[in-house]
């Protein structure tokens, strides 16, 4: 009878996931991010983040327009091809605008929109962004015509005629009319008779004439050089003071004190009330390619009135909360089969079709494989194959027949990762529906991909993409013959990967998820070195209004030694907090080549000697030796001070993940740390760690994971030396 009710429940919440598919699209099928409010800020601040760009963002967190594209994992505002540049390259115009638009002012007292009224003093809000660019010239021709930051009124094509000196935002019929309410911040790379030269910055408002101009020139910037230079631009507006600031320089250095342009700007008399972000672009007979790497943003929340706003916000709110609802159904049917697979004690072949079901049912569902394909795939999980193990089972490497969602299209040849799972029947079906139910529906660059799964003969399998370059501790500690020693620039590159796919769990999915082993063991390295967050055997998902985890059954710590949250002894709670610990141990462990646990001068732990160092002055001498001194010294600082706040003691003192990628960007200064380590107090006095934990309505809230490559020890009850032994087992080659 229950596992007939079960079946019912869940064709039931299958079919309204088919029924809000459309509505859940912005949150279920993009790498990209929704607009959060900044956490701790009450809800006064919104934003969004994107370290990267790829097709799926198209339509749900960007909006392509005219001849802009995304590819080579960049906006390309103007074409980027290896075609014919007469016919492909010249005399084109794009805009990528975000998706939603943003409120920018208000009248107080007096409504909005259709109900303001003539009076009333306007509230402004404001806002910050930054971005990073390269304008290219491709061949090392000349270039032209220039790029823009720009924020816009409606998500329309750019005009007609719009290209060369019109940078994709005006034409001649409509340059200088004030309908427009178009302002943007030019990189003009084209000389016009009303430009100070041809590599300027400019605040153009409703024309390409700019009310204000800077020549860049005589600051040591050229905006497309001859050798290709990646720069960082910063705009920040003060909505108060109605004032625009912008500031520029090679990516990877710090914000400059002092800004490129400054001037005043009435955002409230100038732009629409709700407009929109992004970027516009042109060439003429000349032209270079203008590509956005990476993009953030935070910007003032200003309050909807009582009517709700216009019918595409109340339409977002749908998109957001559809899916949530989806969630906890299916969240439900998953704990309703654990509670049936408890009570009943499922075996055989009924257990089997429960499980296949649930799968089936999820929204989104992956690929499933049969599982005699994936034998073959494995050569019969060959030893030879294997890739690693630990206690949930063994890892295989294998080649699938692609279909439609794989790289190379139906029929190519997918190399994956095969986990086979090997626990006991309930258990190991536990922790196989967890690690499903989590990772089936994320969806980001810096998260190892699920290509599907298979639950045939009670063998539980899942499938990953295969990351051909291993996991980072192997490149860190490894000496085996061949392996790659990792230089300065990705190692760099791998913690701006992982704190952006860490942002993502804790912000930007539909629902908060704690990952719980976030070690260099569980980050992968795919075929361009770039980082993969994997393993998500311990993750759980926790209600979007609280912000910690807890077990209910078993109890003790699970993680890592060296990883673990201080707090976490005595909670046994995973927060977000104490997955941003464990990122600190991999930021230390990344620039000084030593493991988080270590003896090194009296030291127990990196982070003490790391600590050591800072309060002596002297916080360089902990970059890894092997790096020859070919390191950034400003890049290395920050990291270092970084995974010092990272691993404050007190959980309120670390930095959110928001704030982590704006440091490694270096559109903020890197984090104040006091030179001598906090004393870890419990409990704690300043409220700076959420006790609230998650209930029955959360993702596999119910289930526990322990294996062997993880600890899985209560400190209170003298766990601490099993953890020692198993942190050194883990060490071995």
């Amino acid at each position: 009878m229950a596992a007939r009710f079960l079946v019912h429940l869940i064709l039931l919440a299958a079919a309204v996931t088919s029924a809000a598919a459309a509505a859940s699209l912005a949150t279920n099928a993009t790498a990209g991010p929704r607009v959060p409010a900044a956490p701790g800020d009450g809800g006064n601040v919104t934003g969004f983040s994107f370290s990267g760009f790829v097709s799926a963002n198209r339509g749900v967190n960007v909006t392509v327009l005219g001849d802009a594209n995304i590819n080579q994992g960049a906006l390309q505002i103007t074409p980027d091809s290896l075609n014919d540049a007469a016919n492909f390259l010249t005399h084109k115009s794009g805009r990528v605008l975000y998706a939603t638009p943003f409120r920018l002012w208000q009248r107080e007292g007096h409504g909005s929109g259709a109900n303001a009224t003539a009076g009333g003093v306007k509230r402004v809000a404001s806002f910050s962004t930054v971005f990073t660019i390269n304008i290219f010239r491709p061949n090392g021709t000349e270039p032209a015509e220039g790029f823009a930051f720009v924020i816009a009124p409606s998500a329309d094509e750019p005009p007609a005629g719009s290209s060369g000196g019109y940078l994709g935002l005006t034409n001649a019929a409509t340059d200088g009319n004030a309908t427009n309410q178009i302002v943007a911040v030019e990189l003009d790379t084209e000389k016009q008779p009303y430009d100070p030269d041809d590599n300027h910055v400019g605040l153009n408002v409703n024309s390409v004439v700019s009310v204000a101009n800077t020549s860049l020139k005589p600051l040591g910037i050229e905006i497309s050089p001859a050798k290709p230079t990646n720069y960082t631009v910063w705009v920040d507006y003060d909505g108060a003071a109605r004032r625009i600031a912008v500031f520029m320089a090679v990516a990877g250095k710090a914000k400059p004190g002092r800004a490129v342009l400054a001037a005043p700007l009435d955002l409230g008399a100038t732009a629409a009330e709700w407009s929109y972000f992004g970027f516009s672009a042109s060439t003429g007979r000349k032209y270079q390619l203008n590509c956005v790497l990476a993009w953030d943003m935070t910007l003032d929340k200003l309050p909807c009135d009582d009517d709700g706003g216009d019918a595409r916000r109340r339409t977002l709110a749908l998109a957001i909360g559809v899916p949530v609802g989806v969630t906890a159904l299916a969240a439900a049917a998953i704990l309703a089969y654990v509670c049936v697979v408890k009570r009943r004690k499922v075996h055989g072949d009924d257990s089997s079709a429960i499980t296949g079901t649930m799968i089936r049912s999820l929204a989104g569902g992956p690929r499933e494989f049969d599982y005699r394909e994936i034998r073959k795939a494995t050569n019969n999980f060959d030893e030879n194959m294997k890739l690693g193990q630990g206690g949930y089972g063994v890892v295989y490497r294998g080649v699938v027949v692609g279909d439609h969602t794989s790289p190379g299209g139906p029929g190519s040849a997918v190399e994956v990762a095969v986990k086979k799972f090997s626990r006991a029947s309930t258990q190991g079906q536990n922790d196989f529906l967890a690690e499903l139910s989590i990772i089936n529906r994320l969806r980001h660059k810096h998260l190892v991909r699920l290509v599907g799964w298979s639950h045939d003969n009670g063998e539980l399998l899942l499938v990953y993409e295969f990351m051909p370059n291993g996991s980072l501790d192997q490149h860190l500690f490894s000496s085996a013959p061949g392996r790659q020693l990792l230089g300065w620039e990705l190692r760099y590159s791998i913690v701006q990967g992982v704190a952006s796919a860490l942002h993502y769990l804790h912000d930007e999915y539909d629902q908060r998820v704690v990952h719980r082993d976030l070690k260099a063991s569980n980050i992968m390295l795919d075929a361009a070195f770039g980082a993969r967050l994997g393993d998500f055997g311990l993750a759980r998902a926790i209600e979007t209004d609280k912000t910690s985890y807890i077990e209910e059954a078993g109890g003790g710590v699970h993680g890592t030694v060296g990883y673990i949250a201080p707090e976490c002894f005595h909670t046994e709670k995973a927060t977000r907090e104490s997955d941003v610990y464990a990122f600190g141990a991999v930021v230390l462990e990344v620039v000084c080549g030593r493991r988080p646990r270590c003896d090194i001068d009296g030291f127990h732990f990196l982070a003490d000697w790391v600590w050591r160092l800072h309060r002596d002055g002297c916080a360089l001498e902990a970059v890894d030796a092997r790096l020859g001194g070919a390191f950034d010294r400003d890049q290395a600082e920050r990291l270092l001070l970084l995974g010092l706040a990272c691993s404050h003691p007190t959980p309120a003192e670390r930095p959110r993940t928001p704030a982590i990628q704006q440091i490694l960007l270096g559109s903020v200064p890197p984090p104040v740390v006091p030179p001598f380590k906090p004393s870890f107090v419990w409990p704690a006095t300043d409220g700076g760690l959420d006790t609230v934990s998650s209930t029955a309505g959360t993702t596999a809230s119910q289930l526990s994971l322990t294996s062997a490559s993880t600890w899985s020890g209560n400190f209170m009850k003298g766990s601490l030396r099993h953890a020692f032994e198993q942190e050194v087992s883990d060490s071995l080659p």
